[in-house]
């Protein structure tokens, strides 16, 4: 891809129209990598024009020119191509992460044979590489057989996300587990404060059922008052870092929900184990602990 002033048909020539150009090598360009046509055609080995002066731009490119119907129009790429006729529109794709937004494109013919792309069956891989190294040796002996997988690519343009999920995934699961430490050192001291308090409880006729939700309302209390604090400042955090991507999601309030949820029971099956050991004791050892 590279940058190419256009000189679009109905502009004005002090109008500075830029887009993204994809020379293109052969006619099996589209099918190859299964893009679409949302108007016009795409290039034809039915048409000798096709090579010298057609071009296909993508949808936002006709958005940018305000073009309702370019199909026909003339778009000339300064220093490339002249006498440019748009014979089809395709349907927008990435070209980059989604970070960027979807450049405009045009595509015209310009062999280069400077590189093959290949659609293969996901089935047998290694065979089919060695039949594709095969061939190539056989017709191109100069230059050694490199190769690499599209989806390689893709996964190169979110690195820094991958590894930041996987440092917050790690610091995130030492921060629960260092927490729920604490929740049970401190149900655990709770409990043995209270355990004369429990023994009468239990003597006046209150159920292990009773017990373990008074001992557990706390706790409870304290992970709905963090969440209350923390909620803004995830959101405040959370919408700056997708303020990056040109395409991103609006994240819903039930992720909130969803993630005081999992805290709260998290902390409740922490302290359950107190809970449920403080409920179930003998009320007469309870009357007597000191």
């Amino acid at each position: 891809m590279m940058s190419f002033g256009l000189r679009p048909e109905g502009k004005s020539e002090d109008e500075e129209w830029i887009a993204y150009s994809i020379r293109v090598d052969d006619y099996d360009f589209l099918g190859t990598y299964g893009l679409e046509m949302t108007a016009g055609r795409y290039f034809s080995r039915e048409f000798a024009t096709d090579e010298t002066n057609a071009v296909v731009i993508n949808e936002s490119l006709a958005k940018s020119l305000g073009w309702k119907n370019p199909v026909g129009k003339q778009l000339d790429i300064k220093g490339e191509l002249e006498d440019g006729i748009v014979i089809g529109v395709i349907k927008d794709f990435h070209t980059r992460s989604l970070h960027h937004k979807i450049e405009p494109l045009i595509f015209y013919f310009a062999p280069r044979w400077e590189n093959v792309s290949v659609r293969i069956a996901g089935e047998n891989i290694p065979a089919t590489i060695q039949f594709l190294q095969n061939k190539w040796q056989a017709f191109e002996s100069r230059y050694p057989f490199e190769y690499y997988f599209l989806d390689q690519k893709f996964t190169q343009f979110y690195e820094s996300e991958q590894h930041l999920m996987k440092t917050f995934g790690l610091f995130s699961a030492l921060a629960i587990f260092i927490a729920s430490l604490g929740l049970l050192g401190l149900a655990a001291y709770t409990a043995e404060q209270r355990t004369k308090e429990i023994g009468v409880r239990k003597v006046l006729g209150a159920t292990v059922t009773s017990i373990i939700m008074l001992l557990s309302k706390q706790f409870s209390r304290l992970v709905l008052f963090a969440f209350i604090v923390a909620s803004p400042v995830v959101y405040f955090v959370m919408n700056r870092w997708l303020q990056d991507f040109a395409f991103r999601i609006n994240v819903s309030w039930w992720v909130y929900a969803l993630a005081g949820g999992l805290a709260l029971v998290i902390a409740l099956l922490t302290v359950s184990t107190q809970a449920i050991r403080a409920a179930l004791i003998n009320p007469v050892e309870a009357l007597r602990y000191e």
